[in-house]
């Protein structure tokens, strides 16, 4: 999917993560060709009467949409072979996706720049200024396995929108979803160079095409460690975004519809076996009731059907590699040999799934209260004092979506102010998002907004123009 001759620097075998299965080989790259994908896609920034004009990625959006559309089967299957989401949520993806795509469109038809409000003083009359959107350069885009075709649109269709470059390197663990829309963005009419897929070879070839020179505006999503590390090595003037993860609290707090309640946190809670940035994975409950909505959570928890993502019974399905399954398993035995009470799960299925667990009252300190399980765990804490839980909520590095339970809209309004999030959501879990919102990280959990149109102003710049005229 490079625009180079070079020979592949190796083969990557893409197994399922489910069963283990070959679903396919994809070339790699190596050093050199990370070096000729720079240097085609610099090449078509600094063309500037080669760009795309507003009209050709109009096109190239709708027409990309529209074999999307004719391709939500195959599509689907694929997302759900090589990244393990469910059948039924994979669908859902696609379909986001294609709307996502829409957005694209929308966004850019609207997206304009602004008239300036000078020739306000004597120094300034006889001028008019205004600014246009252009693109900001080269965009190189890293990304994340758990939403395998849609984490692609959010950064590559934007990329297009913006009639910027762009390179994108997949996660190693799901990058035929990738390729796939690459191909059809070039079915759909977009040139080659402007849109290139990495697969690296190592870490070296990736951090190779992240901080180099020609890049001007670096989009990831994926872990902390790995996203801040980059950003400290990006050249300088190589504008980012950042998408990392966090550890979501939920509030429950009465008067509340239990029934809604439950329902939503078994939802955002295990949703693609909790391998979601904002995930329910901190649920506080009015210790009165605690126990008892723990343990009707665990009920529910405990019937999921557990199997093979390409079947439309699963509703939750393998974690991403075996050596996650692993690590869940180790921090819930830490956190129920410290004294959490394990209502349900708490072992391996298999080498790739672990069984949905809910925890009741894990230490404040153990791994599960206080870094990120991406993985089905979610913890049930009672609280005496809303303020104390609050507090406990606020008390990590990450912050990112949150909910609340309440009918009572003073509650709803006081958590809102009170809680560390960019998003609060009212009587709905912390993963619900729309990708017309915003989508950020507070603190560790990222830097930058997300969500396609604010994506489509980060990739833009404001070129103003001021016009000196004895006429005005």
């Amino acid at each position: 999917m490079l625009v180079s001759d070079r020979p592949a620097a190796g083969t990557l075998t893409v197994n399922s993560p489910f069963d283990g299965r070959e679903l396919d080989q994809v070339a790699t790259s190596n050093a050199g060709h990370v070096d000729d994908a720079l240097a085609v896609a610099y090449a078509l920034f600094r063309d500037r009467d080669g760009w795309l004009s507003v009209p050709e990625r109009l096109e190239i959006l709708n027409n990309a949409a529209a074999i999307m559309r004719t391709q939500v089967e195959q599509l689907t299957l694929l997302a759900a072979s090589e990244g393990g989401k469910p059948y039924v949520d994979s669908k859902v993806e696609v379909i986001r996706a294609i709307d996502g795509v829409h957005l694209c469109a929308e966004t850019l038809r609207s997206h304009s720049g602004s008239v300036i409000p000078i020739a306000k003083t004597p120094a300034t009359t006889g001028r008019v200024a205004f600014t246009r959107k252009e693109p900001i350069g080269v965009v190189a885009a890293v990304s994340a396995f758990n939403h395998p075709l849609n984490l692609i649109v959010h950064q590559v269709g934007p990329a297009v929108a913006s009639g910027c470059p762009v390179i994108v390197k997949p996660a190693a663990d799901t990058p035929l979803s990738c390729i796939r829309f690459v191909e059809i963005l070039r079915e759909a009419g977009l040139p080659d160079a402007w849109c290139q897929v990495v697969i690296a070879h190592d870490r070296n070839t990736a951090e190779q095409l992240v901080t180099d020179a020609r890049v001007g505006f670096f989009s990831f999503i994926g872990s902390a460690r790995v996203g801040w590390m980059l950003r400290s090595k990006l050249a300088p003037g190589t504008r980012c975004a950042l998408e990392h993860g966090g550890a979501a609290p939920l509030f429950i707090v009465p008067p509340y519809d239990r029934d809604a309640a439950l329902a939503a946190t078994l939802k955002g809670g295990f949703y693609h076996a909790g391998q979601v940035c904002v995930s329910v994975q901190r649920v506080f409950v009015p210790a009165a009731e605690a126990a008892e909505f723990a343990a009707a959570l665990a009920k529910g928890a405990a019937a999921l059907v557990v199997g093979a993502p390409e079947d439309e019974a699963t509703e939750v399905g393998p974690l991403i590699r075996t050596a996650e399954v692993e690590r869940v398993s180790q921090w819930v035995d830490e956190a129920v040999a410290a004294g959490a009470e394990l209502l349900c799960g708490g072992e391996k299925i298999s080498d790739t799934c672990y069984a949905p667990t809910v925890l009741f009252n894990p230490l404040v300190d153990a791994r599960v209260s206080t870094l990120e399980i991406f993985g089905p765990v979610v913890c049930v804490y009672g609280y005496d004092e809303l303020d104390s839980a609050i507090e406990q909520a606020n008390a990590l590095p990450v912050a990112f979506q949150a909910a609340v339970f309440t009918d009572n809209i003073d509650f709803a309004n006081r958590l809102y102010k009170q809680l560390d999030a960019t998003a609060v959501m009212i009587n709905d879990h912390s993963a619900f998002r729309d990708d017309v919102m915003p989508f950020a990280g507070l603190r560790e959990s990222g830097l930058g907004i997300g969500g396609i149109p604010y994506t489509m102003e980060d990739m833009q710049i404001d070129k103003m123009m001021v016009v000196k005229s004895a006429e005005l």
